[in-house]
């Protein structure tokens, strides 16, 4: 099923970094953020992770959670956590399962390559589980967080 706004957006449970279970449909009843992204301390990941840090309180402040989801294992998430001070969630999806069904793993362009990877993306989900927004493709990683931010305020 791909993501489609208007209609619900498929549950997972993928563990936190500690290890523990989370689960979309226990966060019903609020805006939650999905972000996809490659890889733990890469450049273009650790500017987009950051962004979101930054402008944390005020996505809060509109009633929204961020999670973000990467292949990477938990203790690589926990050190990505503690080196740069992320206050939200990440998750493990190791097996690409998730990012598969949520059109954030399959075919992009790397350097004018098609390379198989994680295609990263983010979606809105609203509060009764539907898509709000859905951002397909993301460019440019530093400024994303912003336009999920000025999206949350009804600007887009």
């Amino acid at each position: 099923m791909p993501i489609e706004t208007g209609k619900p957006a498929p549950n997972f449970t993928l563990p936190d970094a500690d290890g523990n279970d989370v689960t979309l449909s226990d966060l019903r009843g609020r805006d939650v953020i999905v972000y996809f992204y490659p890889k733990d301390e890469t450049p273009g990941c650790t500017k987009q992770a950051c962004a979101f840090r930054d402008l944390h309180a005020e996505i809060r402040d509109e009633g929204a959670e961020v999670l973000g989801i990467s292949p990477d294992d938990g203790a690589s998430h926990r050190e990505f956590v503690a080196n740069h001070e992320l206050p939200f969630t990440l998750l493990s999806d190791p097996d690409k399962q998730v990012m598969s069904e949520w059109g954030a793993w399959g075919e992009k362009s790397l350097y004018g390559k098609t390379v198989v990877g994680v295609i990263r993306s983010t979606v809105w989900v609203g509060p009764d589980g539907k898509v709000v927004k859905h951002w397909k493709r993301v460019g440019r990683a530093a400024d994303h967080p912003a336009k999920v931010l000025e999206a949350l305020r009804g600007g887009g």
